[in-house]
């Protein structure tokens, strides 16, 4: 019989991408191993959802109060077998007390992932006065303590070699037979450029958004984007869709180019290319920052485009709203890469190989 595995989260289940597309894509494919999924999440939905409204200070703090109390009793009940796996924190906030007890007074072993530079500040300005309660410090501690690591990418490998070397490089991954089934239609017209993300990655556009405003003046495009807050830019193209997870997929394959622009910091080194990622697997083809890993993802020309100046981005952009083949070709190759090197189906047996090298 096959071993459990107790996932320790900061979020519920189905609500954070980071989780989402990191691990729980996979859990399906586990339990149909034989394995038995423990999903132990910090925060409640209810909380989860408080932390994100005005306010209700109070019911916050009961809420974080209760989320420390039930950390603690399912740290104590764990058995003998189980297979421990932690995703970027076993506490939302505060000292790596949990991975600590774990480690020093249990003397368990434990898989520890991340898959972005979580080391570093990188915070909302919703957000700004709690921050200072993620103690971002506790990463190389969760790190040195950890039996395992698996990683979004070299950079992030880069960063934690120097406290604990037993590294796995596990991509995030995309669902091509489950969720990220559908293809963009290259005919469509007027051609939708798209971009999808949060308020706090909005900003990631100041630097396209005047590339933007030049082509509006010679061609007919829709710039479609996919956020939790709606954007204040000044352009007549501009079409705001709310992010739903029900109509994500949908959402995203009414796209014909998909853009990831980043600025070159250590936070953005740390990404994992997700965004590009979530393109291409659609048949979108993808003009990005040649920033961390996204020159590992995109061959330039081949299967996207990497653009660095303004004048790289409006050229590229220009040769794809005008030449509906030519999104086509850059589109397919990049879901090509998707399926063969970031799928769920092309990586599952790297989890795989990881958690029986836990369990034994």
């Amino acid at each position: 019989m096959k071993p459990r595995i107790v996932i320790f989260a900061p979020y519920p289940k189905g609500t954070a991408p980071s989780q989402r597309f990191r691990f729980e894509q996979y859990l399906p494919l586990l339990e149909k191993d034989g394995y038995e999924i423990v999903y132990e999440s910090f925060l409640t939905k209810k909380t989860w959802k408080l932390l994100y409204q005005e306010g209700a200070y109070l019911r916050k703090a009961f809420g974080v109060l209760g989320s420390f109390f039930r950390r603690w009793k399912s740290v104590f009940n764990l058995q003998k077998s189980d297979v421990i796996f932690v995703h970027r924190e076993m506490a939302h906030i505060g000292p790596p007390i949990f991975e600590w007890i774990l480690a020093k007074v249990l003397k368990r072993k434990y898989i520890y992932d991340f898959d972005d530079a979580i080391w570093l500040p990188n915070y909302s300005e919703s957000n700004a006065k709690v921050h200072r309660l993620k103690a971002y410090w506790k990463v190389k501690f969760c790190i040195k303590w950890a039996q395992q690591l698996t990683v979004g990418n070299d950079y992030l490998a880069e960063y934690a070699r120097p406290f604990n070397s037993n590294i796995t490089l596990i991509p995030t991954t995309i669902d091509l037979e489950n969720h990220h089934n559908l293809t963009t239609e290259y005919e469509q017209t007027p051609v939708v450029i798209g971009w999808t993300g949060t308020q706090t990655t909005l900003r990631y556009l100041d630097e396209i958004i005047p590339v933007l405003v030049e082509l509006e003046e010679e061609y007919d495009f829709v710039f479609r984007v996919i956020s939790n807050e709606k954007p204040q830019f000044d352009l007549k193209s501009l079409e705001f869709v709310p992010w739903n997870k029900a109509t994500e997929i949908k959402d995203l394959a009414e796209i014909q180019i998909g853009l990831m622009p980043l600025v070159e910091d250590q936070w953005s080194k740390g990404k994992c290319g997700f965004k590009a990622l979530q393109y291409m697997a659609l048949g979108i083809p993808t003009v990005l920052s040649p920033v961390g890993v996204n020159t590992k993802i995109v061959n330039d020309g081949k299967n996207g485009y990497l653009c660095t100046f303004r004048e790289e981005w409006k050229a590229r952009l220009v040769d794809l709203i005008t030449n509906s083949e030519l999104r086509k070709s850059i589109g397919q190759a990049g879901r090509k890469t998707v399926e063969e090197e970031y799928s769920v189906k092309s990586t599952y047996r790297k989890y795989l190989s990881v958690l029986e090298g836990q369990s034994q």
